[in-house]
């Protein structure tokens, strides 16, 4: 599920416009892997749920006051946190309620957090296509700019 060659402009060109407060509109910025669209499509099939396809969107609002405004995170650490969480390596935790990616890998992040990136998937606003709502970087304890609060 790697980004498409040109998916992290695009998630950078959408969070910069949001943070000007102007619309934006949804774009395609890469794929799940098969062997997790299998797995997502599975449990969606014993939950009676119809099947996702391959290609996510993104819009970026929720993340970008999410991440941005309340977390206080650059767009360059919002993206770092998307490219780890959508990397092919990347785990589904899939059920009734969420629908996630989460690199299994720990990534140390500029702040000194070990973290394991998150990526939630919404599922039925676009279907078939789920769209990238949220990015957990999850154990960031420490916050950006928390070193200079103290």
């Amino acid at each position: 599920m790697p980004l498409y060659a040109n998916g992290a402009q695009l998630v950078r060109l959408n969070l910069e416009e949001i943070g000007k407060g102007n619309r934006v509109r949804v774009v395609a910025i890469g794929e799940l892997t098969a062997a997790q669209l299998l797995a997502f499509n599975t449990v969606r099939a014993a939950l009676n749920l119809p099947p996702i396809s391959a290609e996510i969107l993104f819009l970026g609002r929720h993340i970008y006051n999410s991440r941005i405004v309340n977390d206080g995170y650059t767009i360059d650490d919002v993206l770092d946190q998307i490219t780890s969480a959508l990397d092919v390596s990347a785990e589904v935790h899939a059920s009734a309620k969420m629908n996630a990616v989460q690199n299994p890998q720990h990534r140390t992040d500029k702040y000194g957090n070990r973290v394991l990136d998150r990526g939630v998937l919404e599922c039925t606003a676009r279907h078939p296509r789920p769209e990238l709502f949220s990015v957990i970087p999850m154990g960031d304890t420490i916050k950006p700019g928390a070193q200079h609060r103290k």
